[in-house]
């Protein structure tokens, strides 16, 4: 009798043997006890007219199946001068990638694709790095060395990343501590990668050799908070320059985290930094659940070096199994390799992360190492579903598989199986250590999925077709002297003016700060109503609609300039904002015709006030006062608004409802 599999009752029998901890309900004691620690590495777009290293331009991104050209490439390992590997390079080497590069003649040239040397470096984004870097308190280099650092993924088609450092040893300010940062460097940006499915990884190169700045901090946060905390910072500094790129791709974070007894592993990618507390809590707990297994599998075997997993070929009929990706591969002419892996038993399904075990560590190295797409493999706890006894039974006298054993049956083409093999065994050898050294995705549910493994330690080496760079001190002072306002007077400022806190994100994140300013000082406005028509009415409209053209906030100021030479009210803004958003194009004197605004006198408004009066005492059965108010100021509102102030007006009623209520 055929079998029906459903995967998803394999989480719903995961056993969580670690003790994990909702991030929500994790106390700063949680992370003490770990040994929690993290840094941070920030990068971000600047924003110059061309490339880093050639001329061509930036900020014009492709569409996916829009090109002129392919280039294909493949990864050859070769010796160092110290007669070794880099294990990087033997990683991709197994993987038998072919990386195509999709290439527009617009924004490519020889340069990007390895055919020609690099131009000068752009001096554009050098004095913009320079600046971010004296904001960090930095000391600036003397001279500019550029290095290549090595780029094995293929996103790169040299291979290389050509990077130099600017500024070292600074500090920013958290609420409760200072974080140490390394360095900040500039740098050439990476392909986009658009797919990468099995041998196959397509990258296009509109956003290869923009000029990238990358912020390093020592790894002083200790919880997760602060982690974010830092990375706000930074990225609100970068902003307040007004020299980076912002918008989607523009900037991204990776992530080094470790606990005692743990490793160092990076987290690739993260594009929202307020995902970083839930990766770096669900890191720390992975690392944990990791030692966990070391322990429980150090005592289970006597020598780790003779442990050896069982590999064999299910040479048996499994035509009766009724589950789909094992029908699929049989179609394709896959193989069925089972294995054996001794006192193994409970360990693939034990919990690391939510929704994964140590299965997944094994499932996630097949897909990028030996391209077996998910799913590739189904385990022990899975098994009874998909096998039925008999072939189970055939199964365990194939590999010859004891009580404590745990199980793996994967599929693969005849020429990925000698990969997989290895794959499995030295995944599984990793776990007798504890944590591995390894590059991590940020997945956007707070968990990660195994990327690569982390580059060599000399993956960096002198560029011998670029020349030292002499930075002068005459040329670093006049610099520092156009610096904008330091970004802990910022926070001073908004505070002082006392600005409600829940818009200094927005404000920060949009550098708005000198906007704001300009309005405050030009027109004479109350800083907490031009700081809320931003952090509250616009960023509600951002989320509300969508944008036609390209909104600049600088519209802004025009539109309270407008409003000013109109003799208008302010509170007309909130009527005009989100049309002046959804077409920015749109002359303002048009937008005041969308609106329907009619300009109208205040005495011609005042003299509604009477009427309005008696007609709620025939309309309305309430006696209150408040009621009659509120109900003539919704009346004239729609009226009012642009004409004359609403605080005048509700003062104005009062005094005829006063009237009225002394004259009975």
């Amino acid at each position: 009798m055929k079998k029906k599999f459903d995967p998803a009752q394999n989480y719903k029998k995961t056993r969580k043997l670690v003790e994990y901890i909702p991030r929500k309900k994790a106390k700063p004691l949680v992370y003490n006890k770990l040994g929690f620690k993290s840094g941070l590495e920030v990068h971000q777009q600047l924003k110059t007219k061309e490339k880093l290293f050639c001329h061509c331009p930036v900020g014009i991104y492709q569409d996916f199946e829009d090109f002129d050209a392919e280039l294909i490439r493949h990864m050859r390992p070769t010796l160092s001068e110290m007669g070794t590997y880099d294990g990087t390079a033997l990683m991709e080497f197994k993987t038998r990638k072919n990386i195509t590069y999709r290439i527009k003649n617009r924004t490519t040239c020889t340069y990007e694709v390895d055919d020609t040397p690099p131009f000068p470096i752009n001096r554009e984004a050098l004095d913009f790095a320079i600046e971010i870097s004296l904001l960090l308190k930095q000391n600036i280099v003397g001279e500019l060395h550029i290095t290549r650092k090595q780029y094995l993924d293929g996103s790169i088609p040299t291979g290389f990343q050509r990077t130099a450092i600017v500024g070292i040893e600074g500090e920013i300010p958290l609420r409760n501590k200072k974080v140490r940062i390394i360095q900040l460097s500039i740098e050439e940006d990476s392909c986009r990668e658009v797919s990468d499915i099995g041998h196959e990884r397509i990258y296009t190169t509109d956003r290869l050799g923009i000029p990238l700045i990358e912020t390093v901090t020592y790894p002083d946060m200790k919880t997760p908070d602060e982690v974010m905390e830092a990375g706000h910072y930074i990225r609100f500094l970068n902003r307040s320059s007004g020299k980076v790129r912002v918008g989607i791709g523009a900037g991204r974070q990776d992530v080094n985290v470790s606990i005692k007894g743990g490793t160092r592993v990076e987290i690739k990618g993260v594009s929202h930094i307020n995902r970083i507390p839930e990766l770096t809590h669900n890191e720390a707990f992975r690392q944990k659940a990791l030692l966990e297994i070391k322990r429980e599998l150090l005592k289970r075997i006597d020598s780790t070096k003779k442990w050896k997993p069982v590999f064999k070929i299910i040479n048996f009929d499994v035509s009766d199994i009724q589950y789909s990706p094992i029908n699929e591969a049989m179609e394709k002419n896959y193989k069925l390799v089972a294995v054996n892996l001794p006192d193994f038993k409970g360990i693939l399904s034990f919990f690391l992360q939510p929704g994964k075990t140590f299965a997944d560590e094994i499932i996630g190295r097949l897909k990028v190492i030996a391209c077996l797409e998910k799913p590739n493999v189904i385990h022990s706890e899975d098994m009874n579903a998909v096998f039925d006894k008999a072939l189970l039974e055939k199964r365990s006298n194939l590999i010859g598989s004891k009580d404590n054993d745990a199980q793996i049956v994967f599929w693969s083409s005849e020429d990925d199986i000698q990969t997989a093999m290895e794959t499995i065994e030295e995944r599984c050898r990793m776990a007798f250590e504890g944590v591995p050294n390894e590059t991590r995705k940020a997945l956007e549910d707070g968990t990660t999925i195994f990327e690569r493994v982390l580059p060599g330690a000399d993956r960096m080496y002198p560029d011998t077709d670029s020349a030292p760079i002499p930075i002068e001190d005459k040329h670093i002072e006049n610099i520092r002297k156009k610096l904008p306002l330091d970004l802990k007077e910022r926070l001073s400022q908004l505070k002082k003016w006392k600005i409600p806190e829940d818009t200094y994100h927005y404000i920060l994140r949009n550098n708005l700060m000198s906007i704001i300013e300009k309005i405050i000082n030009d027109f004479s406005e109350k800083p907490v109503f031009v700081s809320t028509l931003f952090g509250h009415t616009l960023k509600h409209i951002e989320g509300q609609f969508e944008s036609t053209g390209e909104f600049d906030y600088n519209m802004v100021y025009d539109l309270f300039r407008f409003i000013k030479s109109r003799k208008l009210q302010k509170e007309i803004l909130g009527e005009m904002l989100p049309e002046l958003y959804q077409h920015p194009q749109m002359e303002f004197a048009s937008i005041l015709n969308t609106i329907g605004f009619e300009e109208i006198k205040p005495e011609d408004i005042f003299g509604n006030l009477v009427s309005l009066s008696n007609m709620f005492g025939q309309i309305k059965r309430s006696n209150s006062a408040n009621a009659e108010k509120k109900w003539i100021m919704g009346n004239l509102r729609q009226i009012a608004i642009g004409n004359i102030s609403l605080s005048v007006l509700e003062k104005e009623v009062e005094k005829t409802l006063s009237k009225k209520e002394m004259q009975k």
